[in-house]
């Protein structure tokens, strides 16, 4: 099945080989999501520029564009992209074996939470492949927000509960933006790179 536009010409032909040869192998185990996750950092500051041209552009000021909301009773822009750095940073640690950094501050302005982006990528290039070897079925028992404390393998809590959670909240950060008049599509989504 040939894929059809709007793809350009190239990807379809990238499309056909990858058929033609069975696709390109991909070997993923927890340390990988270390990159997925630096990637998704660079995504979110990307958003958030385009937000701040945007707000720029309509006479407000970045302190207002940061309390934009899609829907009145959903947490604001700024919460948005303080779970997806915190999550980066905690959930690698805690599958890692390593202490949970802190959460960033909840009232950190732009330039605050752009500088919590870079030290976030920061601590995540530290990290080594041999810190999660051997860590898929380590038992974490971790006390969520509602009190729950479910115990789960460590693989399953950074592939599924935070791979899931840190793609909504960076996916509700564009949505924030797109919602309000910024120029954002799919492509930006991969500003991290592919």
């Amino acid at each position: 099945m040939k894929p059809s536009a709007p793809f350009p010409s190239c990807a379809i032909r990238l499309c056909e080989r990858l058929n033609q040869s069975g696709g390109i192998p991909v070997t993923t185990n927890l340390f990988t999501f270390v990159d997925l996750y630096s990637r998704g950092l660079t995504t979110l500051s990307h958003v958030l520029d385009q937000g701040a041209a945007l707000a720029k552009s309509k006479g407000a000021s970045e302190a207002e564009m940061l309390e934009w909301r899609l829907i009145e009773d959903m947490n604001p822009l700024r919460f948005q992209a303080f779970v997806c750095v915190n999550f980066a940073k905690q959930w690698t640690a805690r599958v890692a074996g390593l202490e949970v950094p802190p959460d960033i501050a909840s009232d950190l302005d732009l330039a605050g939470i752009k500088a919590a982006i870079e030290d976030a990528k920061g601590y995540l290039a530290n990290l080594e492949p041999e810190q999660f070897e051997g860590r898929d079925e380590v038992p974490l028992t971790v006390t969520l927000g509602t009190g729950m404390a479910p115990t789960l393998p460590a693989a399953q809590w950074l592939t599924v509960f935070a791979t899931t959670n840190f793609y909504f909240h960076l996916s509700m950060a564009y949505a924030i933006l797109r919602a309000r008049g910024a120029e954002l599509g799919k492509r930006d989504m991969f500003a991290g790179g592919l």
